[in-house]
Formats: C-alpha cells, structure tokens, sequence
C-alpha cells in the first residue's frame, strides 16, 4: 500500500482567507460596474427627455403654421426669427427656453423659404395651373443639457416641412 503522508496545516494556512480577497475584489468591481451604467443610463434618458421636448416644441410650431394664414407672407411676419421675430414666434421662443436648458445662448431659428410647387396630379392625371404655393419651414433648437462642460458642443435639433 501506498502511504499518504499528511500535508501539514501550516503550508496552507492563510489560502481561504487570500480566495475570500480576491473574490471580494471580483464582486466590488462588478458593482462599481453596474453603479456607472446606472449614471450612464440615467445621463442619457436626461438627454433623451430634452430630444423629446425638443420634437414636441417644434411639431407644436409648425401645428400652430398649419391652422393660421399658410401664405408665404403671413408665415413671415408672424413665425420668422430674423429681426425682432414675429408675435407667434416670440411666445413659442419663450417656450422653448423655459423647456430646453441652455437654449437662450443660442435661440431656435426658424427659416422660411419659398419652393417650387410640384404640378398637381389627380388620378394619374397632370392638370394645367393648378400649382399649389409651398413654403419650406426649417426649425433649428440648440440646447446644453446642465453639467455639461462648455466645451461641449450644443445638442442640435433640426425640422424641415413644407407647409402648403
């Protein structure tokens, strides 16, 4: 028979207590791991609140286009934001900053352009002089989310319709 000799306690003493550090370092960096995706996911719903406020604000001016005068005109007296900016377009900027932090530094610009109207067509068939007026509506919001650094760029939101 082979004879087993005993390994002597001493040589092992100390190994469960060097098996329990290392596997509470394991378990530390895991949970340190998942506390920064927890940030990570909490920054960016912030920033997806403020992308959905931004869509919201934007459809809301062009709902407010839709059911005035449509003419190239009355939308730039009243919706334009070069000069002094229209009435409508003043109460909607208001708007827009009190939503979006940051966006007074630089306020929404809304662009107005009249296109070429597409010929009209009714079952297949083109009719002559029937062109319908088109106005192109570019609506362009700039944010800064708060606790960014100013060195980063703004946030760009950017809407284009053509309003008929």
């Amino acid at each position: 028979m082979l004879s087993r000799r005993p390994t002597p306690r001493r040589a092992q003493a100390g190994v469960l207590l060097l098996e329990v550090l290392i596997a509470l370092l394991i378990f530390s960096l895991g949970v340190l791991g998942l506390v920064g995706l927890q940030a990570s996911a909490v920054k960016q719903s912030g920033q997806a609140k403020y992308r959905a406020d931004a869509t919201l604000l934007a459809n809301d001016l062009i709902g407010q286009m839709w059911i005035s005068n449509r003419t190239f005109e009355s939308l730039s007296v009243d919706f334009t934001s070069t000069g002094a900016g229209g009435a409508k377009y003043n109460a909607w900027k208001a708007r827009v900053n009190a939503a979006l932090p940051g966006s007074g530094d630089a306020p929404p610009v809304v662009a107005l352009a009249r296109i070429q109207p597409l010929p009209a067509i009714v079952a297949g068939v083109q009719q002559a002089g029937t062109q319908l007026p088109t106005t192109r509506v570019t609506i362009t919001m700039r944010w800064k989310a708060p606790g960014e650094a100013a060195g980063e760029p703004a946030h760009n939101f950017v809407l284009v319709n053509e309003i008929r």
